[in-house]
């Protein structure tokens, strides 16, 4: 496993490899610190923001491209996943954070059974018919960590930095399945609260309406 020291940019986001994150930079320590990586053609890490800090694994990103520049500094870009790590020691001499880090990828590289993929992508299916999947468009079947395109519909925060620790493709769809399996039939009955709310059980308003 490499190291290296990295700028960190703590975010309510997780990022994971290969996958896209578009973000508006607005403050002036994080103006530098992206035109820097825009110049050198270097990565940046995203790191889950907490009430309480920021989590010790996050995800490198670098810039795919510049959507728009503002006449004061500000840009739009688009950023795309790389590589995983963990926080060793936080480093404080810049206005923004920096990090020695340890990068990781997966450790066990078993075969995932045709099962549990499948299982995977029919949640994701379903995540598309309630909304979820479009946001985060059309995963990669081709990437061997499919779990990272896929799980890119997922809300929980939590349950995604987690995710993003886990050494096992077929552990993280497993745990992504078990999640779904739970958390999509829940939004299914919010969907059709939502679709009868405004009615009167017979499929008209009501009277004042």
């Amino acid at each position: 496993m490499s190291s290296g020291l990295i700028p960190l940019f703590p975010l309510n986001v997780v990022v994971f490899p290969r996958t896209a994150l578009p973000l508006h930079i607005f403050e002036e320590r994080y103006k530098e610190m992206v035109g820097n990586a825009i110049r050198d053609n270097s990565e940046f890490g995203i790191v889950l923001a907490q009430e309480d800090g920021i989590v010790n694994a996050g995800c490198t990103v670098v810039v795919e491209k510049v959507t728009q520049m503002y006449p004061d500094g500000r840009m739009d870009i688009v950023t795309r996943g790389r590589r995983r790590f963990e926080i060793q020691s936080l480093n404080e001499e810049k206005d923004y954070l920096q990090a020695e880090v340890t990068f990781f990828d997966d450790d066990d590289l078993s075969q995932t059974p045709h099962e549990v993929r499948d299982q995977a992508l029919s949640y994701y299916q379903d995540l598309s018919r309630l909304g979820a999947g479009r946001e985060a468009g059309e995963p990669d079947l081709q990437d061997p960590q499919l779990s990272f395109q896929l799980a890119q519909a997922v809300p929980d925060l939590n349950f995604l930095s987690g995710l993003l620790r886990h050494r096992s493709e077929t552990a993280r769809l497993q745990e992504l399945n078990g999640y779904l399996a739970q958390y999509i039939p829940r939004q299914q009955a919010i969907e059709r609260v939502k679709t009868l709310a405004p009615t009167n059980g017979h499929g008209a308003k009501p009277s004042g309406i």
